[in-house]
């Protein structure tokens, strides 16, 4: 008899395995949405084993392609230790990212977490962007806040700020613009962060956690710094490299003919009014377009 039941549970346990293997390939077919139903039944053991690292993994894999109700289920994780060390920082960061999107439980539970500004997002959420929904972006550092608290973030730029020799009131405005000073942002082309890093600036300024407002502040001052002196202090070119690249500015010899680029200048300038900025002239040499436009020879 108890071979006849070993047996039998074998058979089960044969069925179980190829029953979750279906279920996570389907699920990994389907999406997001199915992704989260399915870590739903891992975390609550409805028809499959509890498993928090396989309820985890999912809910990361479908908050990384922007599912607000798996952000939610996620900082929810986190916010109550299920299965992962507890982090209100990171809670807040997923709450923070669930409610920009208007899912409303995640709203409700915000006040309730504490935002931490040097938070690490967990590396599941940082592979393979983009990730999140670009927030809307806006014209004044005072408008309605973010998912973070905005006097945090300035209060950061202004401690950063003097080290990199960039006025704050510029960098604020960059922010504002670049990211409604939210640190989890994701632009379609892959900015990240604060003032919105590409990888390829983000490596060249020695970021390496561009979700970090810190580290993604000291990279951005850090280009400010380097354009200012390789424009000569010219704060439209500065903007206009930053937001398209310092070798369009010199092909177009001046501001690139971009919709996007000149709004984006438009919006900043309208914010950070001087025109131009003090620079150290031993970051960079000059770039060649500021000796024509000065008529100065090399």
């Amino acid at each position: 008899m108890s071979a006849l039941w070993a047996f039998a549970a074998g058979v089960a346990a044969v069925e179980l395995d190829t029953n979750l293997a279906a279920l996570e390939a389907a699920a990994e077919q389907s999406g997001p949405k199915a992704q989260t139903e399915l870590a739903v039944k891992y975390e609550h053991a409805e028809g499959v084993p509890k498993d928090f690292q396989k309820a985890n993994q999912l809910y990361c894999r479908a908050a990384r392609q922007g599912y607000a109700e798996a952000q939610f289920k996620l900082g929810w994780v986190y916010a109550n230790a299920r299965g992962v060390p507890r982090d209100e920082g990171v809670a807040a960061a997923l709450f923070g990212m669930a409610a920009a999107q208007g899912h409303e439980y995640a709203a409700k539970l915000l006040p309730y977490v504490r935002k931490q500004l040097d938070t690490q997002l967990p590396d599941c959420l940082l592979a393979n962007p983009p990730l999140l929904p670009v927030p809307e972006p806006v014209r004044t550092v005072l408008e309605e806040p973010g998912p973070f608290d905005r006097s945090e973030i300035g209060q950061l730029v202004r401690r950063l700020a003097p080290e990199y020799a960039v006025d704050s009131q510029l960098a604020l405005a960059v922010i504002s613009v670049e990211s409604a000073f939210n640190p989890a942002a994701v632009s379609p082309k892959n900015a990240r962060g604060l003032m919105q890093l590409i990888p390829e600036t983000a490596e060249r300024f020695g970021v390496k956690h561009v979700h970090n407002p810190t580290e993604n502040i000291q990279g951005g001052l850090a280009y400010l710094r380097w354009l200012l002196a390789f424009f000569q202090g010219d704060v439209s070119l500065v903007l206009a490299a930053y937001n398209a690249g310092e070798r369009a500015v010199e092909k177009y010899r001046g501001i690139p003919p971009y919709l996007e680029t000149r709004n984006y200048v438009k919006k900043i300038t309208e914010i950070y009014k001087k025109t131009s900025h003090p620079y150290n002239a031993d970051i960079v040499e000059p770039s060649p377009i500021m000796f024509r436009t000065k008529g100065m020879a090399r």
